[in-house]
């Protein structure tokens, strides 16, 4: 559990002459060791080496027998599913509140997603909306690891198991999260991860998919590269894909993974600083990432939901903060207000309709310093209190 300390005095700094990003990735000697190697001998019979390090290393790390790299963590997800055999007239449970890739890849099969509710407190779906969505046609479940947090996995693989759905994971932000002594991406089927730029880990572009299953990876493995055949060049047995991650992004991506670790240990130090600054703030103004009991939380992104006795909507926050030059993110639209969803469904989320009209995602760049964490949280505490009183 995320624990109160006592904040740490530093020298109060002045309104940054440039703007405080959300993100930012850290970037060292080894991984331009790693990405220069690549460039000048990555061809030819090397072609393919850092893409084999890579998903050897990320396997390891989290605890899977077979992981494959992809071009995107959207691809991991297609991908995924088109693995489960998923198809028109099929149902797959998603969480209202996320990002639209999880609803597209769907329909991309031609199945049908289904908006269910969140957890207000972990922001991740929420097992007993899960079980009341489920119908005959429902042939998977998509928990997604929002900014880093764990959903209830145990409780999601339960009812899993007790309807034999499918279940994948977008834990594409949760490189590093640890729900219950299992790793994000462990707990289900199969595992996706993004190594977008903005993410804990980066490689500009780039996924991953990661399973204990045998079949499913050497089946992805011919999907990834237009259902390629292993054994006959040329030939190709089935529709496939072109998701198949570059020897370039993977040099890149294999140095970051190579230091996960580091970059966690960061990112909660991130977290922390700010909790030092915010925590005492009354719940009715914010409330922050929570973490499991007996879990670690990867801290990808350190955010703040306004609550019922914000002074300042969500937007006024933002250009107030904008214009002391700190970055912040909204949180994403619930799917369900999208347009190319509104209308065709009926949807009764208002956890997901709340927090996603509230949450802001503060500057969390593992590059930040504890001075410019003061001077946002500074920032944050002195509109919101200020108005308040």
């Amino acid at each position: 559990m995320i624990k109160k300390t006592k904040s740490k005095k530093v020298k109060p700094i002045d309104k940054p002459d440039k703007l405080v990003l959300t993100a930012g990735p850290s970037i060292t000697e080894r991984e331009r060791t790693y990405v220069e190697d690549a460039v000048l001998n990555g061809w030819n019979f090397n072609m393919d080496d850092y893409v084999v390090k890579f998903e050897k290393t990320l396997a390891n790390y989290v605890g899977v027998k077979h992981c494959l790299g992809l071009t995107k963590g959207t691809h991991a997800l297609h991908l995924a599913l088109a693995l489960f055999n998923i198809k028109p007239g099929d149902e797959v449970i998603i969480p209202d509140m996320t990002y639209v890739a999880c609803s597209n890849v769907v329909e991309y099969t031609g199945a049908k997603p289904v908006f269910v509710d969140i957890d207000p407190v972990t922001w991740c779906i929420d097992p007993d909306a899960i079980k009341k969505a489920i119908t005959p046609k429902t042939r998977a479940i998509m928990p997604v690891w929002m900014y880093g947090s764990s959903p209830r996995m145990e409780e999601i693989m339960d009812i899993a198991n007790k309807h034999n759905l499918l279940v994948v994971e977008d834990s594409c932000p949760a490189l590093g999260t640890i729900y219950k002594n299992k790793k994000a991406g462990t707990w289900g089927h199969i595992g996706t991860f993004s190594f977008q730029g903005a993410k804990i880990a980066v490689m500009g572009e780039g996924g991953a998919l990661v399973t204990n299953s045998q079949e499913w990876d050497e089946r992805a493995r011919s999907l990834y590269d237009h259902g390629k055949d292993s054994k006959k060049q040329f030939w190709h047995n089935e529709i496939g894909f072109m998701y198949e991650l570059s020897n370039l992004q993977a040099a890149l991506g294999l140095a970051q993974v190579e230091r996960i670790e580091e970059l966690v240990a960061k990112k909660r130090q991130i977290f922390q600083w700010y909790w030092q600054r915010l925590s005492d703030l009354p719940r009715n103004l914010i409330t922050m990432n929570y973490e499991h009991k007996n879990s670690r939380v990867n801290c990808w992104m350190t955010s703040i939901i306004l609550g019922k006795k914000s002074p300042l909507q969500r937007d006024e926050l933002r250009r107030a903060l904008k214009e002391r030059n700190i970055d912040t993110r909204q949180f994403f639209y619930p799917i369900s207000m999208l347009p190319m969803y509104a209308g065709k469904i009926k949807v009764n989320n208002p956890n997901a309709y709340y927090v996603s009209l509230n949450g802001i995602n503060l500057p969390s760049g593992v590059m930040l310093t504890e001075e410019q964490v003061d001077y946002i949280a500074r920032n944050v505490k002195e509109l919101l209190t200020r108005k308040a009183g």
